[in-house]
């Protein structure tokens, strides 16, 4: 008995509510040391306080070139809009495992034949020709009885977060380098007019001396040791202005600008900022836990779970509901038009694999027990990264302490040394060496004080700041193009959801 195309339909819905899922159960694979974890070095270099936030932590620092540059590569740097894309990619797969839960053949055809036939030989030869019409409705619709669309749904749902956490990723990673690559055009332009106003100091000791030589006043020692000093410090310059010049590039190009005149630039030059503490809202193991790339490798790890759901599918049968309609006539006269209604179930199960299934399953439980270790790794290297940073803010600080002295000390030595020259009480080379000295310990500091701030930018980095950014994943200038030569609906629409990795892996959020 044929079975009405409405009732496949009924009984495809009560097949599919009473499936069942195999495959295990996403469990988190959270490390207890996280959930506690803190290092004396991070307590000391960080305080409690609600400003500024720690997802615009860059605050902190007071400047508003950093402000605007930061502004800036959020709107145009190149692998934060590339991040941007994928989380649109993802969600466009998750919509393909999605579409799984309907019918999986929902085809229309229609025919039309030409048939010319001659007919020779024999007492009755003839010619025939007619056209023949057909139309047809097939559908097939694979139940899922054993959860193997379900958990690829689960998967790609997992896999779509993912890429919302590695976006968020690139926007910390960005943040940080943005800032870094900032102060380091400070921290050079510091060093470069430091190296300036020694090598004019020098250039007048040099020339007091070569005019001192020919009035036969000193030896040529002295001319030609001031000479010396003098070229060595000028030297230095021509490499500072192209590590500059190159440093600049590069940050052109992280707030995706071609080289150029950087006119933004001429404020603050040379400005090197100096904080000792970092803002922390809440407690550090919170804030390691909920970095972008240890939540990403957490939905990694969930994504392959339901992976293996799908490959123990393969072990039971499928069951698929069958039906189809098909209407077909002729051009001959006389001759009959038919409607024919076909429906029913078809089952198929491999019952001979060689083994094929079972090491598909355990290829997909090897890759799932790797990434458990990736994860885990990241969330040591995670605290690896702050205690390092913090431990290294705190010792920049110490040692920007002492070089702040040791130059001040190096600057009166060359006070001394040139007065006790002037009055004949030393010779010149002591002041040659308080001229060097003083010109190593302004360049030291200038480091010490960089290694601080790259330290302080590092911690933060870290623990996951500067993850929060409020403009759309896709530009609208990119929107724009890409909805003009593809139909994207709705997909680019930013939506209210929240990450799904302590969620449990059955309940799966419907997104068109």
């Amino acid at each position: 008995m044929l079975i009405p195309l409405g009732q496949l339909l009924l009984l495809g819905m009560f097949g599919l509510a009473g499936c069942m899922r195999v495959g295990p159960e996403f469990q988190p694979p959270g490390e207890t040391w996280a959930e506690r974890w803190t290092s004396p070095a991070l307590e000391q270099s960080s305080r409690r306080g609600t400003d500024p936030d720690v997802r615009q932590w860059w605050k902190i620092f007071n400047d508003p070139v950093l402000d605007r540059l930061i502004a800036e590569s959020d709107a145009h740097n190149a692998n934060l809009k590339i991040a941007g894309l994928r989380v649109m990619q993802a969600r466009a797969q998750l919509g393909i495992a999605q579409s799984a839960r309907y019918p999986q053949v929902q085809q229309a055809s229609a025919d039309a034949l030409y048939f010319n036939r001659r007919q020779s030989g024999g007492s009755n030869p003839q010619d025939s020709h007619f056209w023949q019409y057909s139309a047809g409705f097939d559908l097939g619709w694979e139940l899922d009885f054993w959860g193997r669309f379900s958990r690829a749904i689960e998967s790609s749902d997992a896999a779509w977060f993912a890429a919302q956490a590695n976006y968020e990723d690139a926007l910390v990673l960005l943040r940080a380098q943005v800032a870094s690559t900032y102060f380091a055009v400070r921290t050079t332009e510091a060093r470069l007019r430091v190296a300036r106003e020694n090598a004019e100091q020098q250039k007048r000791n040099f020339e007091i001396t070569q005019r001192l030589f020919n009035s036969g006043q000193t030896a040529e020692l002295d001319l030609q040791q001031a000479r010396t000093q003098y070229l060595g410090t000028l030297s230095i310059i021509p490499s500072l202005e192209d590590q500059l010049q190159r440093t600049r590039n590069a940050l052109m190009g992280l707030i995706g600008r071609p080289p150029g005149v950087f006119s933004e630039l001429t404020s603050n030059e040379g400005l090197i900022p100096l904080v000792n503490q970092a803002v922390l809202q809440e407690v550090p193991a919170m804030l390691l836990t909920r970095r972008p790339d240890v939540r990403a490798a957490e939905l990694d790890v969930a994504s392959q779970s339901a992976l293996i759901g799908v490959a123990q599918s393969d072990f039971y049968p499928s069951l698929t509901l069958l039906g189809s309609i098909v209407w077909s006539t002729d051009s001959l006269s006389g001759t009959s038009r038919s409607l024919d209604s076909v429906g029913g179930p078809s089952l198929r199960w491999n019952l001979f694999d060689h083994g094929r299934i079972s090491n598909n399953v355990r290829v997909q439980d090897a890759r799932l027990q790797q990434l458990i270790e990736v994860y885990r790794e990241k969330v040591r290297q995670a605290a690896r990264e702050a205690d390092d940073a913090a431990y290294g803010l705190i010792k920049s600080l110490q040692r920007e302490q002492i070089l702040q002295q040791a130059q001040l000390a190096a600057r009166r030595s060359l006070v001394l040394a040139s007065t006790q020259y002037r009055e004949g009480y030393s010779d010149f080379q002591r002041v040659l060496d308080a001229q060097r000295a003083l010109l190593d310990q302004q360049d030291n500091y200038l480091l010490a004080r960089s290694d601080a701030v790259n330290n302080l930018i590092d911690l933060y980095k870290a623990l996951g700041g500067g993850w929060y950014s409020a403009q759309p994943k896709v530009d609208p200038a990119t929107r724009k193009v890409m909805q003009e030569r593809s139909d994207w609906g709705g997909l680019m629409d930013e939506p209210a959801v929240a990450a799904p990795a302590l969620r449990q892996p059955d309940t799966v959020n419907e997104h068109e």
